[in-house]
């Protein structure tokens, strides 16, 4: 191990980006943001990315790194994720990693041992065009022949998935889950302090509702509206997150907008459950509760328990 650097996790709306500012202050930190939607250009409220003011307070890396329509994933954050710490060490700066998205957290600081397999696009062209002539279950199918322990977490219509894992099998020829089996069995190289935020269900569910609230009063429709214009396929993986492919519905018209504001807010609260079922299964994790607490009162908390 070499060097410190400290975690900040929890679901989303929590307040997880104010905290970690506040705590780059106090500290002479930098922000590694470890969110899975930040890193696309032009996706900014509905990815609830940092203020241009905020990033100018403080440092921020893996912020708007890759257009939607390019490849990203939980290799590539790690490898860019550790450059950046080496950068802030280097400068004598404390690397801060904020952000919900558990794979990320779990590949860079927890010694998750992930397949280094670069997208092979003539296989997955050949598999979609299969699946769109046999079906689903076709693939899921030859999936369960070779690692029947992911097939049997996933549906058949989660093709983006079965296709990975089919990729990384004839890549390696070791199943996705023998990956996922050795997680912790990756060398972890820096000494990490990881605190999760939580709140009650109800409070956090409040902030929910009001965060998409604003989104919408901020311009997220607009900013929906301006990626289909650009010609973003809205199956994409980034159009596919949290906000754009609600709104992308309502667009095309699949349906009226309050609709997709509900659908929004469901699947927001849906996504904050799954994400603290990940990080509750952590038990490096100290828990903090911050209802009714500041910003600057939790970072100060987590800067005298990470002394």
């Amino acid at each position: 191990m070499h060097g410190t650097l400290i975690g900040i996790v929890g679901p989303t709306a929590v307040g997880k980006t104010a905290v970690g500012i506040h705590l780059a202050r106090m500290l002479d930190g930098e922000i590694i943001s470890a969110d899975s939607m930040a890193v696309y250009k032009g996706m900014d409220i509905g990815t609830a990315k940092p203020t241009p003011v905020e990033q100018r307070a403080v440092p921020f890396h893996l912020i708007d790194v890759v257009r939607p329509d390019e490849e990203f994933s939980a290799a590539v954050f790690r490898r860019l994720a550790e450059e950046s710490i080496e950068g802030i060490m280097a400068r004598g700066k404390m690397p801060i990693v904020v952000g919900g998205t558990g794979m990320y957290v779990k590949t860079l600081i927890g010694g998750f041992n992930i397949p280094q397999v670069a997208p092979d696009k003539e296989l997955r062209t050949r598999l979609k065009e299969e699946a769109e002539r046999l079906g689903g279950e076709y693939l899921l199918e030859q999936l369960r022949a070779v690692d029947p322990a992911t097939a049997a977490r996933l549906h058949a219509k989660d093709l983006k998935r079965i296709i990975r894992a089919l990729e990384v099998y004839q890549a390696t020829g070791k199943p996705i889950s023998h990956f996922h089996e050795t997680a912790g069995t990756a060398e972890v190289a820096y000494q990490v302090k990881l605190f999760g935020l939580t709140m009650s269900r109800p409070a956090l569910y409040d902030r929910i509702e009001r965060r998409v609230d604003g989104m919408i009063e901020a311009g997220l429709i607009e900013e929906v509206r301006r990626l289909l214009d650009q010609g973003y396929d809205p199956g994409l993986p980034a159009m596919k997150g949290l906000g754009y492919k609600q709104i992308a519905g309502y667009l095309l018209g699949e349906f009226d907008l309050p609709a997709a504001i509900e659908l929004l807010k469901r699947d927001t609260r849906r996504y904050a459950k799954r994400q603290l079922t990940w990080f509750r299964a952590d038990p490096s994790i100290r828990w903090l509760d911050v209802e009714g607490r500041s910003a600057s009162e939790v970072a100060e908390t987590v800067a005298i328990l990470s002394s």
